[in-house]
């Protein structure tokens, strides 16, 4: 069994089965590359490596003070590495799929309160073309849990302002249907009517709904940019950064009460377990309160 064979094999496999983002099959073949790096080293060849060769590889690993959350992650590609190849070589084990992954203490993440949301949008200039988009950038961050890429990537023609949808592309190019609100409708259509209809349109980018002052495809750095600018403006001491709209979010609807698997499906998590992050975030949020206001605290 040849490295660069299985490799171009398990990209293909990333790509047309798995349908990945192109970060993600990159990140996986990182940690393929990683592995192939230390056989080489040893001497040993792909189709010799056994559940001890990988410990002793982990261990190596571990000696370069990689973080906990990052050799998880590595053994969780070399899992779907390993799983590839007992499909499509027909090796009789997975020498990975019993190795434990080391304990991570899931961190919990950082939330705006809806003050502190006002305050952002409000610190808005809407006198100028830019703070109109912002404003509606804004809206959208915090009305519909979008990543900044999903944002930077929506289309005109994803937009379904008459029935209250917004239609985006989120990670490994699945598409999903999200509702938007009545404040976040208001903005989008004064954006596109009185902002961005007036301003220049590059070729290419005719049907991206936010573009820079230029006429292009607004990016990611700039949205981040954006958001520390109004942060700076109202003196907010917590870091943030688009990201933080999104789990705000998703804390303020299950906070109400929402259905965890309506959230779920809203942000585009493949895994029930990665939305249930905002039920500690709520539980923090009810401690807090008897901490607060209950005599025997």
């Amino acid at each position: 069994m040849n490295w660069d064979i299985a490799k171009k094999d398990f990209k293909r496999y990333l790509q047309l089965e798995r349908g990945l983002s192109n970060n993600s099959i990159e990140a996986y073949l990182n940690d393929v590359n990683k592995l192939e790096s230390y056989c080489t080293y040893t001497q040993l060849p792909l189709d010799a490596i056994q559940t001890r060769n990988l410990q002793q590889f982990l261990l190596f690993i571990n000696d370069f003070h990689i973080s906990p959350y990052t050799q998880a992650r590595l053994l969780s590609g070399l899992k779907t590495f390993f799983a590839f190849l007992q499909i499509e070589y027909l090796i009789t084990t997975n020498p990975a799929e019993h190795i434990e992954a080391p304990r991570l203490n899931r961190k919990v993440p950082s939330v705006l309160n809806i003050q502190e949301i006002d305050a952002l949008i409000g610190a808005i200039d809407l006198s100028t073309a830019e703070g109109m988009r912002n404003k509606t950038i804004l809206e959208l961050l915090y009305g519909c849990g979008l990543r900044v890429s999903e944002l930077v990537n929506l289309k005109i023609s994803n937009l379904f302002l008459d029935v209250e949808f917004i239609k985006v592309e989120g990670k490994g190019n699945k598409e999903r249907l999200i509702p938007i609100g009545q404040q976040a409708i208001k903005y989008l259509k004064i954006y596109l009517n009185e902002v961005r209809a007036k301003g220049p349109i590059k070729a290419g980018f005719e049907d991206i709904v936010f573009l820079n002052r230029r006429g292009a495809q607004l990016s990611r750095v700039m949205v981040f940019l954006i958001i520390k600018d109004l942060a700076k403006k109202i003196g907010l001491t917590k870091t943030i950064s688009p990201h933080t709209f999104r789990h705000s979010f998703a804390s303020h609807l299950v906070e109400g009460g929402a259905d965890l698997r309506a959230v779920q499906d809203m942000l585009g998590h493949e895994s029930i377990t990665t939305t249930e992050i905002y039920t500690h975030i709520d539980r923090d949020y009810l401690q807090s309160i008897i901490t607060q206001y209950h005599p025997r605290s």
